[in-house]
């Protein structure tokens, strides 16, 4: 069985961010680049099944980013990975998450799975929105907010974080699932993983090796940030007092009222 994990790559989160306020994206460069830190809890998972699979159960850790950060891989592999491959092309420079979604899909079809696990977030955007797209533009079923999956004779069983609790689910694979922090903390490197990762193979594919149109890059983005802000200083918190229930209720709907949200 072959596991593909999906990792991005992003500015430390302990780091200050701050804003280009040409681009209107994210600075990177001053910044070290590290490990997504949910992405993290993916590959933790991944791990757990090929341990529970065993036999010839591989995980590959599949990254879209510049060929300078080709080494913040090697954390990932430390941990257990097999191999990595990175897209990297500078055509794919500011592309959004429909872009980053389809030429991730393109470039996992061809290094091949069974099964693909994300994290549920990126630490830098924060969107949630690339396993759906993923899942759709390799034409799998997608199973989203898992707190545990399981393979068994061909079948994937997850359970999925609900608002009230969580639902189980199972289909037929290839699949692709993302994962919540509940799967299980992500295990730290040992030295001899460490020492290990260093022979370890990293492959790189360019857009040129794949069957990618135009709907890359920024020029193929279909959204656009068109103004960035800082959030609005919050507000004293405002007392009322009310003789009764009745005036207190009516206090209560007219600020309602007034922040338009009734």
């Amino acid at each position: 069985m072959k596991i593909v994990v999906t990792v991005k790559l992003v500015p430390d989160p302990n780091a200050e961010k701050k804003i280009d306020a040409g681009s209107k994206r994210l600075v990177r460069t001053g910044i070290e680049t590290v490990l997504n830190p949910y992405d993290e809890y993916a590959i933790e998972g991944a791990l757990k099944i090929k341990e529970s699979l065993g036999g010839d159960t591989t995980v590959t850790i599949f990254s879209m980013a510049p060929a300078a950060s080709k080494e913040v891989l090697r954390k990932a592999l430390a941990m257990g990975a097999d191999d990595a491959v990175l897209l990297t092309d500078p055509a794919l420079e500011g592309s959004d998450v429909r872009g980053t979604a389809y030429a991730m899909a393109q470039g996992i079809k061809q290094t091949g799975f069974d099964l693909v696990i994300c994290g549920g977030l990126a630490d830098d955007g924060s969107t949630g929105g690339v396993p759906g797209a993923l899942a759709e533009y390799l034409g799998v079923p997608g199973f989203t907010n898992c707190r545990q999956v399981e393979v068994a004779g061909g079948t994937l069983k997850v359970q999925r974080e609900t608002d009230s609790g969580y639902q189980v689910v199972s289909g037929p694979l290839p699949a692709l699932v993302s994962v919540t922090m509940a799967i299980g903390e992500p295990r730290y490197a040992s030295l001899k993983g460490i020492m290990g990762a260093k022979k370890k193979s990293i492959a790189t594919l360019a857009l040129a090796a794949l069957s990618v149109d135009g709907a890359v890059g920024g020029d193929g983005a279909k959204t656009e940030v068109r103004a960035v802000a800082a959030p609005p200083v919050r507000e004293k918190a405002r007392v009322v007092e009310a003789p009764d229930g009745a005036a207190g209720a009516r206090a209560i709907f007219d600020l309602l009222k007034e922040k338009k949200l009734v």
